[in-house]
């Protein structure tokens, strides 16, 4: 790990393969994350929660809530305020049926480990309460997939607020990975009322904390953070307050942002574009490791 960047053992042997041919990477599974926020008195803290290091897939790193879009939400009916799904459409470069599975991914996702709910009875409410046994009960529905989203809103009689969601960033899983995703990253406030819990089985642990102050921990080696996750805090810094943040969100470039590896002078080099400070220089005979780059 250098500073506190998620490097797995297995890339430069994978790297090596894919650059002669020799691996064929998997198509990404679409998936969003959410960049909780709330105000503080000095600026605003973001929500975080810490990968069980027993988990295959960035154990150990922080990130934020999110997981994987669930086809369902492609077809079925959701009740939905805020942008038009053409707008989302446009806005993430998908078509409808993409736009709206993917923001129906973000909403679910933040409620299913965050415990926080970005709906509400109409148009221009939210829920203030999402605990007791009922509630429960639903987001474990969900969780274990028994129950669709579309399904969850209209049991509740809810409409999905995805004006309370701001896009921010979309970044893919290098080619060279065995778990690839294609994810959109979202900013949202925290609705007044509604609290955070740690509600993730793949979490041992959350924290609010300030942008700057996590990434200074990273840079650190305090805080373990995978490339998207620093990148993104580090885009946050300079927001006074969460308001900010997301009304600044429908300028910012999604441009999809994908690593890419190449052999140059007898080693790997790795590099996210536009993204100078994740460069490894791997040395082609290191098989086992990545400690060091």
């Amino acid at each position: 790990m250098a500073n506190g960047q998620w490097y797995p053992a297995e890339w430069p042997e994978r790297i090596r393969a894919l650059a002669e041919g020799a691996l064929t990477p998997i198509v990404p599974r679409r998936a969003a994350t959410v960049m909780l926020l709330k105000d503080t008195g000095t600026g605003p803290a973001v929500h975080m929660l810490r990968r069980r290091a027993s988990m295959a897939f960035a154990g150990g790193a922080y990130a934020y809530p999110g997981g994987g879009v669930d086809p369902r939400d492609d077809d079925l009916h959701v009740r939905w305020a805020g942008p038009t799904r053409a707008w989302w459409a446009n806005r993430l470069g998908v078509d409808e049926t993409a736009a709206q599975a993917i923001v129906c991914a973000a909403v679910r996702e933040t409620y299913e480990e965050a415990g926080v709910l970005l709906a509400g009875p109409t148009p221009d409410s939210v829920v203030g309460d999402t605990t007791g046994a009922e509630w429960e009960a639903d987001r474990a529905a969900l969780v274990a997939r028994d129950l669709s989203f579309a399904e969850f809103l209209d049991r509740r009689g809810l409409v999905l607020r995805s004006d309370l969601l701001g896009a921010w960033a979309r970044w893919i899983t290098p080619e060279f990975e065995t778990r690839r995703y294609d994810t959109w990253f979202f900013v949202a406030v925290l609705p007044e009322g509604q609290r955070t819990r740690n509600a993730s089985t793949e979490a041992d642990h959350t924290v609010w904390i300030a942008p700057g102050e996590a990434a200074t921990a990273y840079d650190k080696g305090e805080l373990t953070m995978m490339p998207p996750t620093i990148a993104t805090l580090r885009q946050l810094v300079p927001c006074g307050t969460a308001a900010e943040a997301l009304s600044s969100a429908p300028e910012r470039d999604l441009t999809p942002v994908l690593a890419r590896a190449r052999l140059e002078e007898g080693e790997i080099v790795l590099s996210w574009p536009g993204h100078e400070e994740f460069t490894k220089h791997i040395p082609t005979d290191l098989s086992t490791g990545g400690a060091s780059a």
